[in-house]
């Protein structure tokens, strides 16, 4: 996979950021064969900072 971020439409420095993040992130791990619990493991990991 490739991404230009710089085509990504954004409207704020932060938003490149955390895509840029989550693209790395993304390499490190084979989602493929992750399990059900796993993902939603990482979903609840995800949201509990998000205040909503």
């Amino acid at each position: 996979m490739s991404t230009n971020l710089n085509a990504v439409p954004i409207t704020h420095p932060a938003q490149k950021q955390a895509l840029a993040d989550l693209l790395a992130r993304l390499e490190e791990v084979d989602i493929t064969e992750s399990t059900e619990e796993e993902i939603a493991a990482a979903q609840e990991e995800v949201a509990k900072d998000m205040g909503w």
